[in-house]
């Protein structure tokens, strides 16, 4: 049996590797011995700048054979999507998982580095399977931010959490069921 690699990018934030390690081995766990599931540190983590994580996402993308599958969370998902919009990785994804990632608008969350481009679903076309999550009671994260991130990639599976909080109480389990199978199932996002 082929071994999966899924790539997991944490958040940012001081302390976020540690805080995030719950959720990469929950993950790991749930998606059994079929996946590998990378989990680097990423550099300058305490005060996150967009160009030098994006150059360390495209090299931990590029150690793999392909296909991957992409995994961030919080500002890791929002990394991912600038990554991917930016440039195409060197290796297939299958899948795009985004797990309470804030959606840059340039009014209430206002960070020039992370807006992204009106042409992001199709920027993001090649990739078959996009999956967002988001749970009701993050108090990091606003939950509107799942339904902004729905309406840039219409073709997204969104999932609502009612509870779970910005860590989703570490536990992936059905994210790691999703990421096994097509995926169909579809929560209101309001």
């Amino acid at each position: 049996m082929a071994t999966k690699d899924v790539v997991f990018i944490q958040g940012g934030g001081k302390g976020a590797h540690a805080a995030d390690a719950p959720l990469a081995t929950s993950l790991k766990q749930s998606l059994g011995d079929g996946a590998d599931v990378h989990f680097p540190r990423m550099r300058g983590e305490d005060d996150p700048s967009l160009q030098p994580w994006v150059r360390q996402i495209a090299d931990e993308v590029a150690k793999r054979p392909g296909p991957v599958t992409l995994v961030g969370h919080s500002l890791g998902g929002a990394m991912l999507l600038r990554y991917l919009a930016a440039q195409t990785p060197p290796v297939s994804v299958d899948a795009l998982v985004l797990l309470a990632a804030p959606a840059w608008d340039g009014k209430q969350w206002a960070f020039d580095e992370l807006k992204l481009p009106d042409d992001l679903n199709d920027r993001l076309a090649a990739i078959p399977r996009l999956l967002l999550y988001h749970c009701r009671d993050d108090e990091v994260v606003p939950f509107a931010h799942l339904a902004l991130h729905a309406r840039r990639l219409p073709r997204a599976v969104s999932c609502a959490f009612e509870r779970g909080g910005h860590q989703f109480d570490n536990d992936l389990r059905e994210v790691a069921k999703d990421m096994q199978t097509q995926a169909t199932r579809r929560n209101a996002q309001g």
